[in-house]
Formats: structure tokens, sequence, C-alpha cells
């Protein structure tokens, strides 16, 4: 759990840091609240540190992801409870979804959310007719 842990991490900064380089260990570090030695370690594949768990929450929302997701115990990053009951209904047992990268299982989620938003907004039409 904890080189996932590490890997996820790595990923989730360095996708920030493609779009805006202030996204440095030492900006997340201060963000969280530890010092850059320690994020680093948390980072640090090879030989990872397991982070407390009220880091581990701190990361997660500064990222936007589940708790679960950073530990490895879910291939969901998403950490709305909405999105979690959707997932079960779309995505559990969905042939390929757990083969897909994360971004690929964000861009599905994004294209699934949009598809249910029109179908109710479809059915929301239909009702006024009747």
């Amino acid at each position: 759990m904890v080189k996932e842990f590490s890997k996820r991490l790595k990923y989730l900064r360095e996708k920030k840091k493609e779009k805006d380089p202030k996204w440095t260990q030492g900006y997340v570090a201060d963000l969280i609240g530890v010092a850059r030695p320690t994020y680093t370690a948390y980072e640090n594949e090879n030989n990872p540190k397991q982070p407390p768990l009220e880091t581990v929450d701190k990361i997660a929302d500064l990222f936007d992801v589940s708790a679960d997701w950073l530990i490895g115990r879910t291939n969901d990053p998403s950490p709305k409870e909405s999105d979690k009951k959707m997932n079960l209904f779309f995505y559990d047992g969905l042939e390929g979804y757990d083969d897909l990268t994360p971004e690929e299982q964000e861009a599905f989620r994004e294209h699934m959310y949009d598809e249910a938003r029109q179908a109710i907004e479809l059915v929301k039409k239909l009702k006024k007719k009747k």
C-alpha cells in the first residue's frame, strides 16, 4: 500500500506541476504542513515513508481525490460520495475499467457524468410535456 501511495502521490503532484511549475515537493510540503524532506520521503517509491492518516486526508483534500485511492484500496480517485454511488452502478465490474490509467478513468467518469446529466434533463422535459 505504501508503494502505491508513493506512486500516486508523485503522479498527482507532477500532473499539477505540468500546468503550474510552483507544484514542487517543497510547495506541497508547505501546503500540508510537513517538512520538505518528509514529503520527499512520501514520494520515494524505493523506500517510502508512511504518512499519518491526518496527512493522508490533507493530501487527499489538496488533490481532490479519495484517501482510499491514494493508498491503493480503490482504482477510483473520486472523493465524492455521490460519485461513489454512481461508480457502483456504472463502473463496478465493467470490463476494462480497471485497466484504464487514472487519466482515462477520469475522462470516462466525466463523460458518463455529462451523459447522466443530459439524461436527467431529458426526463425532466418529458415530464413537463405530460
